[in-house]
């Protein structure tokens, strides 16, 4: 005792040594937290020069508190942060297959509206509590810990930017030598090989789309042949249609759906695809390489909506979230239009998640019908939306206009988190060898859903069978679903492949072949003769094995979203849809007094109808498709001003109110 004593007098009572000893731990327990078992020892032996990287880049950050005469108060502050990364990583890994990111800060909202999803009511319950102890700690140490009585400021300010000047070298020399790297191919496998610490800070500060080497017109320019620009010089951008000959279009992204005969570690009581599986069969399919591995379903949706690959952004970003949510940009929406097409998009999920009601008013959407939109909509054991609801939308789209129309699908059943306990008594399919009880009970889930999911997709191609217009349709998963899938216990390429089947109700040639979700609209469009669109030119007029495929196309992506937009002549020529919610109008016919309560007759109302007055909510019963009951007592001459609003449950927003 008196060693460890002598030990603490002469080394850890000096501020800046035990930062550097905390700096160290602090990297071992976000490791371990971030790897299974004792990782984080694993990664010290195995990469020990990356290891005290991410040590030094925690030291930096700690340095900072011995500027302050609460120097141990600050440094419980920041180790607290580091911490808290290092314990939302450990969670999120065990919910999905992505680490956690800077990005996911701003999904925040979206993700506390899926706490009952992922956590039971007693988890939400310890986490808040956990969260407020935390609090009351950190007043109690604010009041408590002491105060240093004087700093020497000249040699604090000196160790601290020494130690900043450092680290910011060791970072350049380390790229340098390839020990580091600033491209992340596979988010998962970067934070495994760099440490958290540098790959989370590198989705901080790394955004967008970087300038690539040599922009400028010229070099934009020439990556086209000159007869496809218009005579000014800009993108030809419409196709003329005089015969009116195309095909209505339809992209149904299923969620997290892939063959589950891929997972070599379980054996199935029967298939769980049959449809899907005869449908690649007779039809044009192939293996589809995703941007997503076990979550990022609205990066998918970016990339076959405009071509570009998400790997051109910052590592971790959702363009849905950044560039997307701020300014218009092409997609195959807006190219569609150009040819006359009405376009539509289709969730049943919420419409503000992943702002999908701001982002598809900007890609060139006429209508958006999110669940908010959707009657009678069965829900899964674990509460998420069923997809058979999601026919009668895609009907409903089809049947709303007189022109041809392309219909974008986002399903939502096969999504996670799978229950680690029996959940369906009855099961249409059953686990019959699994490598653990949990594992059986969680894929057994998983592929009941798939299966109701593959009986929609039946009902959906018997409908469309049926249809007086011709039809093509697209059907893919998203990505993997998050069941803890390893390459090994996955026959696939790798944890990036999902399957995609091109059905048509007219005869098509079966033409197999792998793509990726960037050239899968392009591919679509060529079988039928539609060649409009940047993106879509691009990818069917260059072979994708050139060297310079990828760099063309990153550099096409900066101009359009964040360059001089060169291609376009330096301006933008995309304005806002004006995107209407739900392809059927939602009316008020008459409000009617019976005994003083107020009842409201009308048009397409839903679960998520509600009546408002002067941008108040108030408080209503859903009757019924044709009637709502207003359970509040409101003034006889404001009853006329009352109006109906459809209402995001998570957070009472209003979406769109009727006029």
């Amino acid at each position: 005792m008196g060693k460890i004593k002598a030990f603490y007098k002469k080394y850890l009572h000096n501020c800046y040594f035990f930062c550097l000893v905390w700096a160290f731990l602090l990297n071992l327990i976000i490791e371990t937290l971030a790897r299974k078992g004792f990782g984080g020892f694993a990664f010290l032996f195995e990469s020990p020069v990356i290891f005290l990287y991410n040590a030094l880049v925690i030291f930096a950050t700690l340095m900072v508190a011995t500027l302050f005469r609460r120097r141990f108060f600050f440094i419980t502050v920041i180790s607290l942060i580091w911490l808290a990364i290092g314990i939302t990583n450990g969670i999120i890994l065990m919910q999905r297959m992505t680490p956690f990111t800077v990005k996911d800060l701003s999904s925040i909202t979206d993700g506390a509206t899926l706490l009952t999803n992922y956590f039971t009511t007693t988890e939400i319950i310890l986490i808040g509590a956990a969260i407020l102890v935390g609090i009351a700690g950190l007043v109690i140490l604010w009041i408590k810990m002491p105060k240093k009585k004087h700093i020497d400021w000249k040699k604090s300010v000196s160790i601290v930017l020494l130690t900043v000047l450092c680290t910011f070298g060791a970072t350049v020399g380390l790229i340098k030598l390839n020990v580091l790297s600033t491209f992340f191919g596979n988010l998962a496998y970067a934070y495994e090989d760099y440490g958290v610490p540098y790959c989370f800070i590198n989705t901080w500060l790394n955004t967008g789309i970087s300038k690539p080497s040599g922009y400028n017109e010229e070099n934009v320019k020439a990556i086209f042949d000159k007869d496809q620009y218009n005579e000014d010089g800009t993108m030809k951008l419409v196709q003329t249609d005089e015969d009116e000959n195309y095909p209505n279009i339809l992209f149904l992204q299923l969620e997290s759906f892939v063959d589950p005969s891929l997972f070599n570690n379980i054996e199935l009581s029967k298939d769980a695809i049959p449809t899907f599986r005869k449908l690649m069969e007779e039809y044009s399919s192939g293996s589809l390489t995703v941007p997503a591995c076990g979550a990022g379903t609205a990066n998918t949706e970016f990339e076959v909506m405009t071509g570009l690959s998400v790997k051109f952004f910052g590592p971790g970003e959702y363009p849905f979230k950044s560039v997307l949510k701020e300014k218009t940009a092409e997609s195959i929406a807006f190219d569609l239009k150009s040819m006359g097409f009405s376009t539509h998009a289709i969730h049943n999920h919420r419409a503000l998640f992943y702002n999908r009601n701001q982002v598809f008013n900007n890609i060139g959407y006429d209508t958006f019908t999110s669940v908010e939109y959707m009657s009678d909509v069965a829900r899964t054991p674990k509460n998420w939306a069923k997809d058979e609801v999601l026919t009668e939308q895609i009907m409903d789209a089809l049947n709303s206009t007189e022109e041809r129309d392309y219909v974008y699908t986002i399903s939502v059943q096969g999504h996670g988190k799978y229950p680690t306990e029996q959940v369906i008594k009855n099961p249409e399919i059953t686990v019959t060898d699994a490598p653990s009880e949990e594992m059986k009970w969680k894929y057994e889930y998983y592929v009941n859903q798939v299966y109701e999911m593959d009986q929609f997709v039946k009902e959906l191609t018997e409908t469309l069978a049926q249809y007086d217009e011709d039809v093509i349709l697209v059907m893919y998963g998203d990505h993997i679903p998050a069941l803890d899938v390893t390459e090994d216990s996955y026959d696939a390429k790798d944890l990036y492949q999902t399957q995609y089947v091109i059905w048509s109700n007219f005869d098509m040639e079966k033409e197999d072949k792998d793509l990726t979700t960037y050239q899968l609209a392009a591919e679509v469009f060529d079988r039928i003769g539609i060649h409009t669109g940047t993106t879509i030119k691009y990818h069917q007029t260059t072979d994708h094995s050139d060297a310079d495929y990828l760099n063309n196309l990153k550099m096409l992506g900066y101009d359009m979203l964040y360059g001089k937009q060169y291609i376009y002549g330096g301006t933008n020529p995309f304005k806002q849809s004006g995107m209407k919610m739900g392809v059927k109008d939602i009316t008020i016919d008459e409000v009617v007094n019976i005994n003083g309560s107020y009842y409201i007759k009308g048009q397409n109302f839903t679960e998520y109808s509600k009546v408002t007055l002067d941008g108040e909510t108030l408080n209503t019963i859903y009757l019924g498709p044709n009637l709502l009951g207003l359970l509040e007592e409101v003034d006889p001459d404001d009853a006329e001003n009352m109006k109906v609003s459809q209402i995001d449950r998570s957070n009472k927003e209003i979406i769109s109110t009727t006029e």
